[in-house]
């Protein structure tokens, strides 16, 4: 680790010395120019210009030259702290100088040299992290460091106004700790702002907009002292309702989004680094701004002492928390201070503190074209440790989906436990993920109602963490175990990645007796009926006590249930209904999913997927009508009953999108890629030479398949069956 820490630091000194090295290409001539009749510039000049580069560069030389050989020639007992000591004191000694104009120019002109000392200070942090106090080298690095501090709270002192600006009163330093840029609630209309977290106060401000050339700058729109720093409730404030944008309009921001992608790709194809580029990842920039704008619709509120209240728009309680987290930590220990001069000089310094410097969303990525993971996530929620006192306790799941976050999952509630064991199964859909989020929540009781801080949630949230989903790690076939450590509490999961790849390619039944991957009209003609039992069944138990769940259809149900009811249909077994009425809604619904997801053929048919893609796509509305109307009433005859069967259903559970969430949008995103789907030789995806997680086709042809779902939902009546061939619209004409 010594030597690792060592090569660190000698690859950084060998670019710190080429550029000292073009700093004196130029100074040279200058110099040599101005002891003639016509210099450019003034020896003073030159000096304040290039203040002790040439004696940099010759102390970074010899510490870089007698480090290289101890590096190559490394052993156990080698030591270094001799060099960072002559290196710390040779920079001291040239940053000592009788002229004050120019002993500020240091730091005034030259950042880099004080950013050398700051980074080697951070190596000998290292270097001692990784020294035994018994080896020689110890003592050496101890003293080394002692000086490089010296050094640096030095220069700290010196340079005062921007000290006391960053300084809270008792002189302690005033830290970023973290920044974001969210979405604030003005007068019914959503702003996008930069927000910056100190450890004594809370800055909202604006980024302002700036000429070609010129670098970024903020308005600071308000801000707050932590400690007069409060969170609203709902019933706190005169709460403004939320502009709530419609689905169709966040689904054509996507739609855009991953055009825009596939423009990019086919252009680094074609003319690499052309202009043509760099106008693309404008557009594309243009758009996720669009979409962080317009996503989120979880309020977030705080207010100052006066009680003036300010809201922001979040996507996720995991958010909410954090921000709530961390501001609660820091009230306890926070004391305030700023003028209005400091207040301008802290905004004017929020450029350099940010940590955060694009949207953060897929164009912050090098690589356009790692977009995260399509296909299917199962996990299994095992169970938690940890917990100090006895709870009624349920975890919550989420993955991110176009730059924010969708809630995928619940377990059930553990009751009062301190060890709770779920054991649950769970398949989340994935969309372009890169990350999983599990929230641990104590379900709230009748008796003692918990503060309604958003107007809805009333339960508590005890822990919280995330995982990134690692390709590499999760092509791997088999399942693997990880522990989410939060807030002292463990819980236990394990997850299994299914590629849409794989996921696309539809297995046939080995049972005919079956109805899972058994042919729709086998099924109805050994039944007898219309519609499949399994629809007919699912859907009633779903209409009886399902139509107010929170997200149904949505939320996955548990695997094991799921794969319950499946084999109890498969096997037809005549206590299925007893068995449904047992199980939790979010696993019938997820039945009937599967059910559909499983057909060998998918309910709108190989055959007519293709003209369905292309009939969604026609700008005349009268001729898209016709269009769409005429391939409906044209597939089998089962296949065409049944959907309107499941599309009446539908439109009756959005009927209570108010309590169930579930919106016709909501419901054509879950249903679309399971009734229409693209044969295996016909699939974009199947056929691409790009792995899955880099296609963003895929995206594309999902979302033509919830169009043309949401299309049919829309409409307020479908002619019957029967009467197809009699009606006029459908005439051989057209």
């Amino acid at each position: 680790m010594r030597k690792w820490v060592l090569s660190g630091i000698l690859a950084s000194e060998e670019t710190y010395i080429s550029q000292l090295e073009a700093l004196l290409i130029p100074m040279k001539p200058l110099r040599a120019a101005a002891t003639t009749s016509q210099p450019m510039l003034t020896i003073q000049q030159i000096e304040t210009i290039f203040f002790k580069v040439p004696e940099l560069h010759e102390i970074h030389k010899d510490f870089y030259d007698g480090l290289l050989p101890r590096v190559q020639d490394w052993g156990h007992q080698q030591c270094v702290g001799d060099l960072f000591q002559k290196l710390n004191l040779k920079v001291k000694s040239s940053k000592d100088c009788k002229d004050q104009s120019a002993k500020n120019s240091l730091e005034n002109l030259l950042y880099k040299p004080v950013d050398r000392v700051t980074r080697s200070t951070l190596v000998l942090h290292d270097l001692l992290k990784h020294t035994p106090s018994s080896h020689p080298d110890y003592p050496l690095l101890q003293d080394a460091l002692r000086i490089s501090q010296n050094f640096l709270s030095s220069i700290n002192e010196e340079i005062t106004p921007r000290r006391q600006s960053m300084t809270v009163k008792k002189g302690e330093n005033r830290q970023l700790l973290r920044d974001r840029f969210m979405v604030e609630l003005v007068e019914g209309s959503r702003k996008l702002r930069h927000v910056f977290l100190f450890t004594d106060l809370l800055l909202c401000a604006k980024l302002k907009k700036q000429a070609a050339g010129k670098g970024q700058q903020y308005d600071c729109k308000w801000y707050i002292p932590l400690a007069d720093l409060t969170f609203q409730t709902i019933e706190d404030c005169e709460s403004t309702p939320i502009p709530l944008v419609q689905d169709e309009e966040i689904d054509a921001m996507k739609i855009k989004i991953s055009q825009i992608k596939n423009e990019i790709q086919r252009e680094k194809r074609t003319t690499k680094g052309s202009k043509v580029i760099e106008r693309l990842r404008k557009k594309l920039s243009e758009q996720e701004s669009l979409l962080l704008l317009m996503s989120p619709n979880m309020a977030f509120r705080v207010a100052n002492r006066n009680g003036k209240g300010f809201t922001f728009l979040i996507s996720s309680d995991y958010e909410r928390a954090e921000w709530r987290e961390i501001i609660r930590e820091q009230q306890k220990k926070c004391d305030f201070s700023l003028t209005s001069l400091e207040l301008q000089m802290l905004t004017n310094s929020c450029v350099k503190l940010q940590t955060v410097h694009t949207i953060p969303m897929t164009m912050n990525k090098e690589d356009d074209e790692s977009s995260g993971l399509y296909g299917f996530l199962n996990v299994i929620v095992h169970s938690a440790s940890g917990l100090k006192q006895s709870l009624n306790l349920y975890c919550s799941l989420e993955v991110d989906s176009f730059g924010y976050f969708v809630n995928k999952a619940k377990t059930r509630v553990y009751r009062d436990s301190t060890e709770p064991n779920w054991n649950e199964e769970f398949e989340i859909e994935l969309e372009g993920s890169q990350t999983l989020r599990l929230l641990c929540y104590e379900k709230s009781c009748n008796k003692i109602k918990q503060s309604k801080e958003d107007g809805e949630m009333t339960d508590r949230i005890i822990a919280k963490g995330q995982i990134k989903l690692e390709p590499q790690t999760l092509q791997n076939k088999d399942w693997q175990r990880t522990v989410i450590g939060m807030n002292g509490i463990d819980v236990k999961l394990s997850m299994k990645f299914t590629s849409r790849e794989f996921s696309l390619k539809r297995m046939p039944s080995r049972k005919q007796s079956g109805v899972f991957g058994v042919k729709i009209n086998v099924v109805t003609k050994r039944e007898r009926s219309k519609v499949p039992l399994i629809v007919r069944q699912c859907v009633e138990e779903i209409e009886r006590r399902g139509m107010e769940e929170v997200g149904i259809y949505r939320v996955s149900g548990v695997a094991t249930d799921i794969q319950a009811l499946k084999a109890a249909f498969d096997s037809n077994n005549k206590d299925v209904s007893m068995l449904m009425r047992e199980m939790d809604v979010n696993a019938i619904a997820g039945t009937l999913k599967l059910y559909f997801r499983e057909l060998p053929e998918p309910l709108f048919t190989d055959e007519l997927y293709p003209n369905f893609a292309g009939a969604i796509a026609l700008s005349d509305s009268v001729a898209k009508e016709s269009c769409m109307l005429n391939l409906l009433l044209s597939l089998p005859e089962p296949n065409l009953v049944t959907f309107l069967f499941l599309l009446d259903h539908l439109k009756r559970v959005t009927e209570n999108e108010g309590i169930n969430k579930m919106s016709l949008h909501n419901l054509a995103t879950v249903f679309g890629p399971t009734l229409l789907r693209p044969s295996e030789k016909d699939s974009k995806i199947l056929n691409s030479p790009q792995p899955i997680s880099m296609n963003d086709s895929w995206s594309l042809e999902v979302m033509a398949q919830v169009q043309v779902l949401l299309y049919f939902l829309q409409l307020e009546s479908i002619p019957a069956p029967d009467s197809k061939r009699q009606s006029l619209l459908f005439s051989t004409e057209v």
